[in-house]
C-alpha cells in the first residue's frame, strides 16, 4: 500500500489494524514481550508510562555519552590507520594517496551502539569497544540471540504454522537462554533501581545520584522506574515488574541494532558519494569549547540533511505489515480503478486482510521524491517536495521511524546518537568503498544489513577503506 493517506488510516486505527501473528511470533522470541509486542491498551499502558524516558530533556542528558562513545571508536581507528605511507598525513582539502586501514565499520558500529544504549539505557557497561574486553554475560547472550536469528525450511514452518512451534530447536534453545540471561541481570538492575529511589526525596534527586547505590538517575530504565513509581500514576495503570523487565532485550537489542545499521549505510552512501562526504566535512565545525551537546548537533544543516537522506534511502527496516480486525473501508488520497473498472476512493478490506506499510519503497516513490529518488541528495531536503508532507512518519517526511501511535518511541535516541557518530568520524576520516559497489547486498532481517557477494557466509559486514583527515585548527 503505497498510498499515504492509507497508510495514515492504517497507522492511526491501531485497534483495526494489529501486528500479525507471524511478526508477534518473531517479536516475541527476539526481542521478548515488551513494547514492540503487546497490542491495545497494554501498549497504550506501556507507552504513556515510558514515553517521558525519550523526551528532548532526557536524550539532552545523554548526548555526552553519545560523544564520549563516538570519540572512542574515532582513535580506535585511527589507531589502526598507518602513521606514513604514499602522500604523508593529509590536510582536510588534499586527500590523495592516503595511509589507511580497510575496517569492518559494522561490527565497529555495533560495538559501540551497544556499548551507549547499556551505559544510556541502563548505566551497564559492557565495553565492548574495549580490546581487553574478552567476555562480558549481558552481551555473550545478546550475540548469541541476534546471531541465532536465521531461516530454515523447520524455521519457516514455525514462523507460518504455530503448531510447529513446539518442535524443539538449537536456535529455540539460545533464545530461551539468552531470554533468562536478561531476565536475570534485568531482575538485579530493577531491584537495585527501586532499592535506590526509595530511599531518597524524589524532589531533591534530580539529576544526582540515587542514596549510596551509585544508580545514576538518567539512563532509561531508572527514568522509567521513576514514571512508574509516580505519585500520579494509579495502581492498576502501573507497569508490573513483567512488563518491566520485558523491557531489557527491546532497549538492547532495538536500542543499538538499528542506530549501528543506519550509520552504517550513512558510511556507504558517503563513500559512494564523495562529494556529498566532502561537503559534509567541510561544513562541520570546530567543537564548541563547552563540548558536543545535543543543541550544538541539532544546529548543524548539512549534517541533520545527510541524516535525513540516509534514514529516507536506506531505512533499516524496509516494510512492516497490519492484519485488519475487522471490515472497513481504507480512505485513499485519490481516486483509482479497480480491476472491474469501478472508480474508488478507498480500499475494501475484510476481517483478516493483510496490509503491507512499504517503508522503503515509500520513501523512494519517484511520484513522490521524483525520478532522482533512488540516488543519494542530501540537498533534497533543501526544498522538500509538496507531496513528501502527506507521508504520515514521525520524522523527517518519512517512514524511517514508522507513524502513529506505534511509531518508534527512540526516534530522538537514535537521531541524536547517529548525527553525534557522523560529526566525530567524517571530520576526522575519510571513508571510501573496499568493494566494488556492485558487490554490496541489501538482507533484510530485524533490520537491514549489508552483506557482501561470495562472502555471504561471512555474515553481515561493510568493509571501508578509512583514512586520517588532519584539520589545520586540531
Amino acid at each position: 500500500m503505497m498510498d499515504p493517506r492509507a497508510i495514515a488510516h492504517v497507522l492511526s486505527h491501531v485497534h483495526d489494524y494489529t501486528k500479525s501473528d507471524q511478526s508477534r511470533y518473531n517479536i516475541g522470541r527476539v526481542l521478548g514481550h515488551g513494547l514492540l509486542f503487546v497490542e491495545g491498551d497494554q501498549h497504550k499502558q506501556q507507552r504513556r508510562i515510558m514515553s517521558p524516558a525519550f523526551g528532548p530533556t532526557q536524550i539532552r542528558a545523554l548526548t555526552h555519552i553519545f560523544v564520549d562513545k563516538s570519540l572512542q571508536l574515532r582513535d580506535y581507528w585511527l589507531a589502526l590507520i598507518p602513521q606514513d605511507g604514499p602522500g604523508g598525513v593529509p590536510s582536510a582539502t588534499s586527500t590523495a594517496d592516503l595511509p589507511r586501514a580497510t575496517i569492518d565499520v559494522l561490527s565497529w558500529l555495533n560495538k559501540t551502539t551497544l556499548d551507549v544504549i547499556g551505559l544510556a539505557g541502563f548505566n551497564y557497561s559492557f565495553n565492548a569497544l574495549s580490546p581487553t574486553q574478552t567476555s562480558n554475560e549481558l552481551n555473550d547472550a545478546l550475540r548469541s540471540m541476534v546471531g541465532s536469528i536465521g531461516g530454515g525450511v523447520l524455521a519457516t514452518l514455525q514462523l507460518m504454522i504455530p503448531m510447529f512451534r513446539i518442535i524443539p530447536t538449537k536456535a529455540g534453545r539460545r533464545f530461551s537462554t539468552a531470554q533468562a540471561t536478561f531476565r536475570r541481570i534485568g531482575t538485579q538492575m530493577l531491584a537495585t533501581r527501586k532499592a535506590a529511589l526509595r530511599t531518597v526525596d524524589q524532589e531533591d534527586s534530580g539529576d544526582n545520584e540515587f542514596g549510596q547505590t551509585g544508580v545514576k538517575g538518567r539512563d532509561l530504565l531508572t527514568l522509567l522506574v521513576k514514571a512508574n513509581m509516580a505519585n500520579d500514576v494509579k495502581e492498576d495503570a502501573r507497569m508490573s515488574d513483567e512488563d518491566v523487565l520485558a523491557q531489557v532485550p527491546t532497549f538492547l537489542i532495538a536500542g543499538h541494532e538499528t542506530t549501528s545499521t543506519a550509520v552504517t549505510w550513512a558510511l556507504y552512501a558517503l563513500a559512494v558519494y564523495p562529494e556529498v562526504q566532502a561537503v559534509l566535512r567541510a561544513a562541520l565545525p570546530p567543537p564548541p569549547t563547552e563540548g558536543i551537546t545535543m543543541e550544538f548537533l541539532q544546529d548543524l544543516p548539512e549534517l541533520d540533511r545527510v541524516v535525513r537522506e540516509v534514514m529516507r534511502l536506506h531505512a533499516p527496516v524496509s516494510m512492516t505489515k497490519r492484519i485488519a480486525t475487522r471490515a472497513d473501508v481504507i480512505p485513499t488520497a485519490s481516486e483509482w480503478e479497480d480491476k472491474n473498472g469501478v472508480r474508488r476512493s478507498g480500499v475494501p478490506v475484510a476481517a483478516g486482510d493483510e496490509i503491507v506499510i512499504p517503508i522503503l519503497a515509500l520513501n523512494r516513490s519517484i511520484e513522490i521524491w521524483g525520478p532522482d529518488a533512488h540516488e543519494f541528495k542530501p540537498d533534497r531536503w533543501k526544498n522538500i517536495p509538496g507531496k513528501a508532507h502527506s507521508i504520515p512518519g514521525i520524522w523527517g517526511n518519512s517512514m524511517a521511524f514508522g507513524g502513529g501511535s506505534r511509531a518508534c518511541i527512540g526516534y530522538r535516541f537514535s537521531v541524536i546518537e547517529m548525527k553525534a557518530l557522523l560529526y566525530v568520524l567524517v571530520r576526522a576520516l575519510e571513508f571510501s568503498l573496499a568493494v566494488p559497489p556492485e558487490s554490496v547486498r541489501k538482507r533484510p532481517g530485524l533490520v537491514t544489513r549489508p552483506y557482501i557477494d561470495g562472502k555471504m557466509d561471512q555474515g553481515p559486514q561493510m568493509p571501508l577503506y578509512v583514512s586520517a583527515i588532519r584539520r589545520d585548527e586540531d
